[in-house]
């Protein structure tokens, strides 16, 4: 019978409600299309460190669906019920562990072992504290349980060595207190190779060869020499075969001109042949040498003596038969023996070939790894055993942070709580008047932005700085404005530890953020248009006046024109009665109307302006959705899971005033500017009507009006004669 699983609609997915330890315990058999998330990664995430790290078996920075099923599992086994997981507890009761297995048993006399060691006798349960305090004094130890030695004054100093060196040549392990050790393991594939390697090098000393002890030397020397010979006596043969071409197969001249500090680099001496090139059969080893060979040449002398017919002279025939009696140790030579590798945390830094010849005979053949296997036998019947502890640690971690890894993996129930936060946030950003709780790890902005742009959400790239300290992250503003919501504005981030952080907006992705936004946007846009024309004629206007002004003082001949000026004032008299005419007749035609329809003309009004501007952003707003954001921060979700505006409210809170408080709507700085307003704009309409007024009282207007009523009477004249015909 299949289990019967409890669901609930929310964020726009089907999310499986844990109601009890069934819930858990039959994981496996939900499909995992009906997980709300398939994978996440282990950083960037308000969750125990931990924790993570011992779910994350495979060690490749992500949790997945097999890993939570594994943790179920193994944790079933361990406790006797799985209903005090449901709670989150911070404390392990030592009667949940089940004793019904050897295991069991061991884990629960480790458990009473660690609260003694504690001096906790009278306790019943252990904590996360607990095990970590045990793990810290035991990691002082040298016989902890953990079968890891490390590098210890405690040990004797061929133990020591013994240690260092295969720490050095073959690896390391990190014991509990983090220091870099080795187990039986490496001990016993150190030994095997010292002793692989002592027996190649035996095999080696005891080949015959013309040179004796000096074997190894001498071979060394002419591999190191040999391409320099072979190439000298290649010279002389073309020498012999093309005497002409003597010169050229010398040292060049411009090869021994000295640099600026009057000597030639090595390089360059490196390159040039090893001996003056003549017609002679035999290397001279005494004169003429090449000055970067020299040294060599005359320790190689005096190793092959005893092959030479003539000492200070190496002829062709004599350096193939040396290399031909070299030819039995050269094969053997290259028969180097692998040394073994195996798995371990912390790579080795060094070979065995540079180890001393006496020390790898010493730490072969000594009974150091008899020494060593009996440490770790008597580190194995450790009472606290490093193992046990390592186990317990996981139990008490799982038992307390399970289920929260659950209900933000399997379902998002955190997130959509309103008592609870998400994993994945991170903190608060006030900015602007607002909080943000929708705050999420970044790691590379220009990637995340790429994917987290198909969220639909408003998304402010912050980059938090702290005591020397940086995190980028992503903000999502669900509701307010965002006019004044620019790159470079400043804020505070606020971690889930209580951290501060200044927070400096880096990119912004615009997207609708409320209703409220789009409601009033018509009308900022108009009034942003309205601003840049009166600014453009302000601009205009100010610029004739100057040139007007830059005329007038280099050409002071120039008089009033009382024509041009009487045309400016009637041009502004006839605007000013225009506008008075068009407000009129709006007036009359809306006092025209009865009182019920002057609402209709206004909410038309409205609806005509703001109406298409809501409904795109309310559009908009419907198709917000939390998946890409976290798709972008390295997750795998399953769904879109929609941010309605309800959730979007919540996610970001606007400033408003405690309960209690009292608003005193009296500014007085804005009170004395209207004040200032109205005088100003009070004395540019006097001003207006005081000179229209002199002018009309002077005849100056007749003639204009007289000219607008005749061009009136032309009109319709026309008017009348088109129609005629």
């Amino acid at each position: 019978m299949s289990h019967m699983w409890t669901f609930q609609r929310v964020g726009g997915l089907d999310q499986v409600v844990f109601k009890n330890a069934n819930d858990i315990i039959n994981l496996p058999d939900l499909d995992p299309k009906l997980w709300v998330a398939l994978s996440c990664p282990t950083t960037g995430l308000d969750f125990d460190e931990r924790t993570l790290a011992l779910l994350d078996s495979d060690k490749d920075g992500r949790i997945r669906i097999p890993d939570i099923l594994d943790a179920i599992s193994w944790t079933q086994d361990k406790i006797t019920s799985f209903d005090s997981i449901l709670s989150s507890s911070e404390t392990l009761s030592l009667s949940q562990i089940n004793t019904s297995t050897p295991q069991g048993e061991k884990l629960s006399i480790t458990a009473h072992s660690i609260l003694a060691s504690l001096n906790k006798n009278n306790v019943n349960y252990l904590t996360q504290d607990d095990v970590q305090q045990s793990i810290k004094i035991n990691a002082s130890k040298l016989y902890n349980g953990d079968l890891i030695f490390p590098v210890s004054s405690e040990l004797s100093p061929d133990m020591q060595t013994f240690i260092q060196t295969a720490i050095n040549t073959t690896g390391a392990q990190k014991d509990m207190s983090g220091q870099d050790g080795i187990d039986l393991n490496i001990a016993t594939t150190f030994v095997d190779n010292l002793k692989t390697w002592l027996q190649w090098q035996t095999q080696i000393s005891k080949t015959p060869t013309p040179f004796g002890e000096n074997s190894a030397e001498t071979w060394k020397l002419i591999q190191q020499l040999k391409p320099k010979i072979d190439d000298y006596f290649l010279r002389v043969e073309l020498a012999q075969y093309a005497p002409q071409a003597q010169t050229a197969l010398n040292v060049d001249e411009k090869y021994i001109v000295p640099t600026q500090n009057g000597l030639l680099s090595d390089d360059a001496l490196a390159q040039l042949p090893l001996s003056k090139i003549d017609t002679t059969n035999a290397l001279d080893l005494v004169n003429g040498l090449n000055p970067l060979w020299k040294a060599k040449v005359n320790r190689l002398k005096t190793l092959i003596a005893p092959a030479l017919a003539n000492p200070d002279l190496l002829t062709e025939q004599e350096w193939q038969n040396i290399q031909h009696s070299l030819k039995t140790y050269t094969t053997l030579i290259s028969t180097k023996p692998e040394i073994a590798q195996i798995k371990v945390e912390i790579a080795p830094s060094a070979s065995i070939e540079d180890i001393p010849s006496n020390t790898i005979a010493h730490l072969a053949n000594s009974e150091l790894l008899d020494e060593f296997t009996q440490m770790v036998e008597q580190d194995n019947k450790t009472p606290i055993s490093s193992s046990d502890v390592l186990v317990l640690e996981k139990l008490v971690l799982f038992h307390k942070h399970l289920y929260r890894l659950l209900v933000n993996f399997v379902s998002f129930a955190d997130f959509f709580s309103l008592k609870t936060r998400a994993a994945f946030q991170l903190g608060k950003l006030y900015i602007d008047g607002r909080c943000a709780t929708l705050c999420v790890a970044v790691d590379n902005i220009a990637k995340h932005a790429t994917m987290a742009n198909y969220s639909e959400l408003c998304l402010l790239y912050c980059e938090c700085t702290r005591h020397g300290q940086k995190q980028l992250i992503a903000a999502a503003m669900t509701a307010g404005k965002g006019d004044l919501l620019i790159e470079g504005r400043n804020g505070v981030f606020i971690d889930n530890d209580g951290n501060d952080w200044d927070a400096n907006v880096v990119k912004i992705i615009t997207k609708p953020i409320s209703i409220q936004q789009a409601i009033w946007a018509p009308y900022q846009r108009m009034g942003r248009v309205i601003t840049e024309q009166i600014n453009k004629w302000a601009s205009s206007k100010d610029a004739d006046v100057a040139k007007s002004s830059e005329q007038a003082l280099q050409n002071p001949a120039n008089k009033f024109d009382i024509g041009k000026s009487v045309g400016i004032f009637a041009a502004i008299g006839l605007a000013i009665g225009a506008i008075g005419t068009a407000l009129a007749t709006l007036f009359q035609a809306i006092f025209a109307l009865a009182w019920w329809q002057l609402p209709l003309v206004f909410i038309g009004l409205f609806l005509i302006i703001s109406g298409p501007s809501v409904i795109l952003a309310w559009l908009k707003l419907r198709r917000r959705t939390l998946g890409p954001l976290l798709e972008a921060s390295g997750w795998a979700i399953n769904g879109q899971v929609k941010i309605n505006l309800m959730l979007g409210s919540l996610l970001t809170s606007k400033a408003e005033l405690p309960a209690n408080a009292k608003r005193n709507l009296r500014d007085p700085m804005k009170q004395r500017h209207h004040k200032l307003a109205i005088i100003f704009w009070l004395a540019i309409l006097l001003g207006i009507g005081a000179t229209g007024g002199w002018l009309w009282h002077e005849g100056y207007l007749d003639h204009y009006i007289e000219q607008h009523k005749q061009q009136q009477t032309q009109n319709k004249t026309d008017t009348n004669a088109n129609i005629g015909k």
